[in-house]
Order: structure tokens, then sequence, then C-alpha cells
């Protein structure tokens, strides 16, 4: 049997020339997933997923990594991504979270999550950096993968968009921290605010700055968010899809926004329009949900490994290594 020949795809070929040859070698359907506040000291991990359509439909204007482009294009790319996608989903893991079970965990978890949530089954999945197993599906780690696939810039527009929602909202829930204009992520004048007021509920304990801060950094990662210090009121909520369906994996707070709504929420706060219930859920059922339209997904029982006090993204935010 005669098999094809290898495909190279060259950086210079452009953002879609990778996505363009998966179609054409019989994988129509590209999602592409990636993740926003690995650096961040405050604030939730917010993954996404999203397939662009073949074509000219699929192709947005602008579309590169979000944090090479300024706010208000990444609101307008986010509406177009929105608006012509074949289906995406947003994820959102809590500070508490991410204090369990470690950043690496809880970053793989909530990509996973969001791809599993989507309504039209992936053929084949990029994802920026880190591999994702147990999908099902072919999938290859992409270096700089947001830079390089359309489909995981896209992914990486709605979850910055929706984490920097999100922390806007918690600027006015926690005042003194500028959580509105560092969205969490480890600056001078973030860190200043530790040291004048402590950490808040918001705050990753199991990074290294908000331990000092603390004063238990003594302590070891996964011990020092003080007992009982959660998220005030309930759930926490993502996006939804084309057609404005959302969906619901277990009792909880309120989530879900249509077509083009506001993405995510703060603690406790509801998420867009078309409110429906968000989850709160243990575990990782990773099965897809088969539900028709785009769907919402919330992760609230994922926690990752001792993050780092900064990540690598943390440049592009004003933060300092």
């Amino acid at each position: 049997m005669l098999t094809p020949p290898r495909a190279v795809v060259r950086r210079e070929s452009g953002i879609y020339a990778l996505e363009r040859v998966l179609q054409r070698r019989g994988f129509p359907n590209v999602a592409g997933a990636d993740e926003a506040g690995r650096g961040a000291c405050a604030g939730p991990l917010v993954a996404a997923a999203a397939v662009l359509p073949e074509g000219r439909r699929g192709e947005i204007d602008g579309l590169t990594d979000s944090k090479l482009l300024t706010p208000a294009s990444r609101e307008r790319i986010y509406t177009e991504v929105v608006r012509r996608a074949l289906a995406y989903a947003v994820v959102v893991i809590p500070a508490e979270e991410v204090d369990a079970l470690g950043l690496h965990v809880c970053n793989l978890a909530a990509m996973r999550r969001a791809l599993a949530a989507l309504s039209t089954r992936p053929d084949y999945v990029l994802t920026d950096g880190f591999g994702v197993d147990g999908l099902g599906v072919p999938g290859l780690a992409v270096w700089k993968g947001d830079q390089v696939a359309a489909c995981v810039a896209a992914a990486s527009v709605l979850a910055k968009v929706t984490r920097d929602r999100i922390m806007v909202e918690l600027d006015a829930r926690y005042p003194g921290y500028g959580f509105a204009e560092h969205k969490g992520y480890v600056t001078a004048d973030h860190n200043e605010a530790l040291r004048r007021q402590g950490p808040c509920a918001e705050h990753r304990f199991s990074y290294v700055n908000v331990a000092t801060a603390s004063g238990r950094a003594g302590s070891p990662p996964r011990a020092r968010r003080p007992e009982g210090l959660g998220r005030p009121g309930g759930g926490v909520g993502g996006t939804g899809g084309a057609d404005g369906l959302d969906e619901a994996d277990a009792a909880g707070g309120a989530a879900g926004s249509g077509a083009g709504g506001p993405a995510g929420s703060g603690a406790g706060g509801a998420a867009g329009s078309g409110a429906a219930p968000a989850a709160r859920d243990g575990g990782e059922p990773m099965e897809r949900t088969g539900l028709a339209g785009s769907t919402v997904g919330v992760a609230f029982g994922e926690h990752p490994r001792l993050p780092a006090p900064v990540g690598e993204d943390v440049a592009m935010e004003g933060g300092v290594r």
C-alpha cells in the first residue's frame, strides 16, 4: 500500500497552513486548545478549545497568539471566533483547585475537559506546548502553537478574554490588589499589595510570593491555603457555543452565555446571558457530552502540582521572571 508523502509545514506558510494540511489529509475538524493564567499568582486557570470551519469562513483577520494582541483586538477577535467557530468550549479552574492538585495537572485536565466538551467531535487535536492524552483522536503538541495554528490561537483568545473578564469582576470583589490592571500576574504593584494587605481567597497559596506574604512559606505547597479559605458564593462559568446552547455538568452556581455574550464569571457570579446551572464536579469524566451545539465546560474538581511563582507568559503580561 502506498503511503502519502510526508507533509512539511513551514512557519512562514502562515497560521492556517497546518490546519489546511491536516484537512487535506482527511482530518476536516481540527481542534485547538490553549490556556490562560499559568503564570498568574491570583485568579483561575482558564482553558479553551475551538474548531474553526474550513475555508475562508474560518479565517479571521489578525488572529494570532492572544498575548501579542491589544485588549481591543482580543475582544474583536473573540467575537469573531464565537461567531464563526463550529464549536468552542471554555473551562475555568479556580485558585484553590490549582493549590490542591498543582498547576500542570490542572492545565492538562482543563484542556482535556474543554476538548471533550466540544459539540463537534475533533478529527485531530493541536495543543499549545503540552500533549494531552486520553482524547481518542490523534493529536500533536505544537511549540508556540498559538502563533502557528489558527485553532490554537482562537482557543488562546477565548481563554484570555474569559480570564481577563473574570479578573475585572474580581477587582470589584477584592479592591486594593489591582486585579483589573495586572490580571493577577506577578508585578511590583501586585507584590506590594500582597505585602500591604495579605492574600485573598483568589490568590494561589502554593505560589512562593503568596505563601511568603501569608506567612505560610514554610508549609508544603498544597497545605499553604488556610483552612476554609475558599471562594465566596457558588460556581464558575464558561462560554456557550455558536448556537448559544449551554451545558451543565452538575448542580452548582450560574454559568454560560450565548454566542458573542460575555464569557466566564468571577466567584459565584452569573456568566453572560442565558444562565444555566454550572458544575462543581469532583471527578474527571472526560467522555464527550454528545449534546448538539457548543457547550460550556466547568471544572471545579481538579488541582495541579507545585506551580512556579511566575510562568512563561508573564513577560507579555507586564510581570517579572
